[in-house]
């Protein structure tokens, strides 16, 4: 009967540590008015060196697969 009881307590310490990011996601959504991370703007609206070299890195491999299919 102990080894049950000690499997339900380290269960309940997994299913805590799981679901913690949940909870605290959950926690930060309903702090500021349904705004997860306070005010940010909407993704797309600011310039982004990451994002440019994403788009060209996209536009190149879908030429390369356009001259491939020809």
């Amino acid at each position: 009967m102990g080894g049950v009881i000690e499997l339900f307590v380290i269960m309940l310490i997994v299913a805590a540590a799981a679901f913690a990011p949940l909870g605290y996601f959950i926690y930060k959504f309903t702090q500021k008015n349904a705004e997860p991370f306070g005010d940010i703007e909407p993704h797309g609206d600011s310039p982004s060196v990451v994002n440019d070299l994403a788009e060209k890195a996209i536009k190149s491999i879908k030429g390369l697969i356009a001259k491939n299919n020809k």
